[in-house]
């Protein structure tokens, strides 16, 4: 029989709860005429999933499955679907309701993640999903399951981070990306050295500037120390000596320490404020004519580009930790102890044992 993870729903306030999860036994679904059926072979963790079980996220949904990433294989196909997926490893699509706008969801009423949501029923944390065919990506041929799920969420976020939103996705650019270490920063290395841009990383975590030099980082700063900004101004190229574009998914004091290092007209892309939902924005970074910009996710069109670049540059992402078995609610407990202890470097994954019920073709 098929399983699928939610949480359970226990009595607490949001931020003190932590909801545990729930293996459910559910029937094999059957998808519809344009649909196809994914056997999900990986799926990885994000920090709304942690958000969920802290009651953190808006719309929280105790019936559908959790998580947006997953990788899988196309078992069966819908009489009018297209036939070629069939047996085909592809990537799932993490959110609905973006076509391709480059401003944002066409209707945000219609906008969301996927995963243990009200708005749609699809999560990965299952062994099948059956889904509109338009709603899947051909997996990059060099990922491995774990990697493909890896990909997903965070790899639409940075994307847009970097390209779309601050513009500066070029050859000798100088990006400074924040909170090296997260799956989206991660990310945003990967594609911008892969673009040919001099990269620079914060972090609280010497070994994690170090892992990202080994990545390809031109340089990185201690955001413990104080006067971190002036030791990232030093290590800039003479001939351009200052940055084009932070992105970053901390906010804090990153307007005040980066207006610094900014040239004028530089761009902040900001995709998240894990220090706190509020940021000082300073009157230096108006006469600067410093742009901010705030991004989040992506549309179905920048994650067709994403997968496109990642599958040309053979990006593999990267993953801190796997546990096996979809199952396996201890494992998984663990990864989500990691990702509360900022542990990890890269994404969080669990790989599924192959359901025992054969493919139907």
């Amino acid at each position: 029989m098929p399983h699928s993870i939610t949480v359970k729903k226990i009595e607490g306030k949001p931020g003190k709860v932590y909801y545990p999860l729930q293996l459910n036994e559910v029937p094999k679904p059957t998808p519809g005429p344009k649909d196809v059926l994914v056997r999900l072979t990986a799926a990885a963790l994000n920090h709304r999933d942690l958000f969920i079980r802290r009651h953190l996220y808006p719309g929280i949904s105790f019936d559908h499955p959790l998580m947006a990433d997953g990788y899988g294989i196309v078992v069966e196909v819908g009489k009018d679907a297209d036939r070629s997926l069939l047996n085909k490893p592809v990537l799932i699509t993490p959110s609905r309701g973006w076509a391709s706008s480059p401003d944002g969801p066409e209707d945000i009423r219609k906008f969301s993640v996927i995963g243990a949501t009200q708005t749609y029923p699809d999560g990965t944390a299952q062994d099948y999903l059956a889904l509109p065919q338009e709603e899947v990506e051909l997996a990059p041929e060099h990922l491995t399951p774990a990697e493909g799920a890896a990909l997903p969420l965070v790899g639409l976020t940075g994307w847009r981070a970097l390209v779309t939103k601050s513009g500066n996705a070029e050859k000798d650019r100088n990006i400074l990306v924040t909170g090296i270490g997260g799956g989206v920063a991660l990310q945003v290395l990967q594609f911008a050295v892969a673009f040919g841009c001099n990269v620079y990383v914060t972090s609280g975590d010497e070994a994690k500037i170090e892992k990202a030099k080994s990545m390809g980082a031109a340089g990185g700063v201690n955001y413990k120390k104080k006067g971190w900004e002036k030791e990232l101004q030093a290590q800039l190229p003479k001939s351009r000596p200052y940055l084009d574009a932070v992105v970053d998914g901390a906010g804090g004091e990153i307007v005040g320490k980066a207006v610094k290092v900014l040239k004028p007209g530089g761009v902040i892309s900001q995709y998240g404020m894990t220090v706190s939902p509020q940021m000082d924005w300073l009157m230096q970074a108006v006469l600067k004519n410093v742009e901010l910009k705030g991004t989040t996710m992506g549309s179905r069109e920048e994650f067709r580009d994403m997968v496109a670049f990642v599958r040309e540059k053979k990006i593999k992402p990267v993953v801190s930790r796997t546990v096996k078995g979809l199952t396996n609610l201890e494992g998984i407990d663990g990864l989500f102890k990691d990702m509360e202890a900022g542990k990890q470097f890269g994404k969080l994954v669990v790989e599924f044992e192959e359901p025992s019920a054969s493919p139907k073709l």
